[in-house]
């Protein structure tokens, strides 16, 4: 799978309360919908899929909420963009290889840009960010 276009379609973040005590925040990705286009290359033109996702990050209790929808483009051989796209129409469903590759090309742009729209509405980091933790110096012999 070679993905060669990505973009968001919608992108929603809104801070609903204040910050209380202590929240919980759930993230979701879901596939809406998988079809054949047509890319143009120059004067040729390509057989691609469009995936389309939504990208939910949910602050409970009912904090906040981070929406992104998005289609990320890729193409394949004939024979392997025929059967995933038969697939989805006939049973919604993606190949494991498939799905892989696609939710983690969305969790690395997606996760991005909900911790930047998170900062700018106020709310906190929807994935966690490393610390540092200071202890006791090592002293080498």
């Amino acid at each position: 799978m070679a993905i060669v276009s990505f973009n968001f379609t919608k992108i929603v973040a809104e801070k609903k309360a204040p910050i209380k005590g202590k929240i919980q925040i759930q993230n979701n990705i879901a596939i809406k919908d998988v079809s054949e286009t047509d890319l143009s290359l120059g004067k040729t033109k390509q057989k691609a899929l469009k995936y389309v996702f939504q990208y939910i990050s949910t602050y409970e209790p009912k904090i906040g909420e981070i929406v992104l929808t998005g289609e990320v483009i890729s193409i394949e051989d004939e024979k392997k963009m025929t059967e995933v796209s038969e697939n989805w129409k006939k049973n919604k469903k993606l190949t494991k290889d498939v799905l892989d590759t696609l939710l983690n090309n969305i969790l690395t742009k997606a996760n991005i840009q909900a911790l930047m729209l998170g900062k700018e509405v106020n709310l906190p980091p929807s994935i966690p960010l490393p610390k540092a933790k200071l202890g006791t110096p090592v002293v080498k012999k």
